[in-house]
């Protein structure tokens, strides 16, 4: 009986010190698989830009395998700085060259990312939330950026802040955008943009904000003006044209009628036609033979 109970004890804390050790071992997994995934999100980002003035070659060296060796890199602020796990990555005003880096969604835990005053061309994704979904900033601006603002940034539910301007975006605002309750920064100023601008309902945006935009319209801009009356120009046209068709055939209308009135009056004044004339004429002939 008493030997009985003494093993009771122990295999409840050899059990327990298993279950530790299984606990431990899946957050070590986890951690690891995070700081792999942080990792290969800065080589991708530094393998698709190109880098004149070699701020990132000069300080992203990845042969360094330490825990948070990354969060010395230029640029780069983690979560803590013995972790490797990236909280912002601030590249602004380096001159970096290329399309946006989509290899910035390895960086799952980034809640921060600046690529203002660069190079960086083409088009803003269109899966830009799958990418940076949980971002409080993107700030963007000062690039190259073409193409439309896609719908599915308004996906990036976390934004408070974002920074499109001075760059060559075209088309509409989308009106979805006005759905980021937490927004309290927007700008697009300076691009090619058209329309009605979005309404947030969270944040006033001053109209300074939306400058150099000649086609945006909507508070806090003058107020977009209706649709083109299409019907003024084509209604004045075909009245018109159909007025002037009317009386051409109202004149000729009156013209038959007025030319058979004439016919008939004279039917009537003198029935047997000029008969009597020939007939005189016939008489004077034998009267003269």
């Amino acid at each position: 009986m008493t030997s009985h109970h003494m093993r009771m004890p122990v295999n409840s804390r050899a059990l327990a010190v298993l279950i530790d050790g299984f606990v431990w071992l899946l957050l070590g997994t986890s951690l690891s698989y995070a700081s792999v995934n942080d990792i290969t999100c800065l080589r991708t980002i530094q393998a698709s830009l190109e880098d004149p003035l070699n701020y990132l070659s000069s300080s992203w060296n990845f042969n360094n395998g330490t825990e948070g060796y990354i969060c010395k890199f230029t640029g780069i602020e983690c979560w803590h700085p013995d972790e490797n796990k990236v909280l912002n990555i601030r590249l602004s005003g380096m001159e970096l060259k290329g399309e946006f880096p989509v290899g910035v969604s390895n960086c799952t835990s980034l809640t921060g990312l600046d690529l203002s005053n660069n190079n960086i061309y083409g088009t803003i994704p269109s899966n830009i939330s799958k990418l940076v979904g949980f971002v409080t900033t993107l700030d963007l601006s000062s690039n190259n950026l073409s193409g439309e603002i896609p719908v599915n940034l308004s996906n990036c539910s976390y934004l408070n802040v974002l920074k499109l301007d001075s760059n060559q975006l075209t088309g509409q605002i989308p009106a979805e955008l006005g759905l980021l309750g937490r927004i309290k920064t927007f700008s697009v100023a300076n691009n090619r943009l058209t329309g009605q601008v979005p309404q947030f309902g969270n944040a006033s945006i001053p109209a300074e904000n939306y400058a150099n935009n000649a086609g945006l319209c909507g508070a806090p801009l003058p107020l977009c003006r209706g649709p083109p009356k299409k019907t003024h120009t084509g209604v004045i046209v075909g009245a018109a044209v159909g007025g002037v068709t009317l009386a051409v055939l109202a004149v000729l209308i009156a013209m038959l009628f007025c030319k058979r009135r004439v016919s008939k009056k004279k039917k009537e004044d003198d029935p047997e036609g000029n008969k009597w004339a020939k007939s005189i004429k016939g008489a004077k002939g034998i009267k003269a033979s």
